[in-house]
């Protein structure tokens, strides 16, 4: 049984007396799309975070490739250790708000993170770079800066960042949450290449149709749990929650 490319089990995470994950456990396989969805508040987002460790859970574990993560705290804060670099490099992160530098082209926001946090020589980051820009079709505006380009370019110059990497999954936190309905399909359709390409996802959006069309799996949070998790057709067909009913009623209606 060949180990899961990512997986958490038992997260929790507080903040003060507030505590927003309770216990989760989630496995995505080599190549599999995992989609979380739920009302707001839920704890979707807080999961991604602390996947990446933006955000230190309260207690869990975290595993990539069948390997358990470790990270030190001091004084509330992670150490930043080799290894923890290592597996934040393995992790492509793009947010809800594209996080573009302003004062960069599109290329040199890709070349950036390659240069400074993989340490690659500036040719290589390069050709990296352009290659990552032509895989979201955005090869044609780089040098173009954020202010020079619509919303939907500047996501997708950020999912450029993220790929230039090579993580070994993609994180979206409501990747089309900021964008204007006409530029979200030119963001979902190059999420549903990478998809198709092969790429491991765990993905939080409230594209309801898209998550039935690219997620191998759903997962349903409710109060910092999943409340149901299966096949897509299962979780928004026939869905064993009451709470997971509604919530697919209300938005699909």
């Amino acid at each position: 049984m060949p180990a899961h490319q990512i997986a958490v089990e038992g997260l929790h995470k507080s903040y003060g007396q507030i505590e927003v994950l309770k216990g989760i456990s989630l496995a995505a396989n080599k190549g599999e799309v995992i989609t979380l969805i739920g009302s707001s508040g839920s704890g979707k987002s807080t999961l991604l975070r602390c996947l990446n460790l933006l955000e230190v859970p309260s207690a869990g574990q975290l595993f990539l490739e069948g390997q358990s993560i470790k990270f030190q705290l001091r004084k509330g804060e992670l150490v930043e250790t080799n290894e923890l670099r290592l597996y934040r490099a393995s992790l492509g992160m793009v947010f809800q708000s594209f996080n573009l530098w302003r004062h960069m082209t599109a290329v040199e926001n890709v070349t950036a993170p390659l240069i400074h946090v993989l340490k690659l020589p500036k040719a290589e980051a390069l050709e990296r770079a352009e290659q990552a820009l032509q895989t979201v079709g955005l090869f044609d505006r780089k040098d173009h800066y954020p202010s020079q380009l619509s919303g939907g370019q500047q996501q997708r110059a950020a999912i450029a960042r993220a790929l230039a990497i090579e993580p070994k999954v993609l994180l979206f936190d409501e990747p089309t949450s900021a964008l204007d309905p006409e530029l979200v399909t030119e963001v979902l359709n190059v999420i549903t290449a990478l998809a198709e390409g092969g790429a491991t996802m765990l993905l939080v959006t409230h594209e309801m149709r898209f998550a039935r069309d690219v997620s191998s799996k759903v997962a349903f949070l409710e109060a910092g749990k999943i409340e149901e998790f299966g096949l897509p057709e299962q979780v928004f067909g026939a869905p064993n929650s009451e709470r997971c009913a509604r919530f697919v009623s209300s938005i699909t209606h």
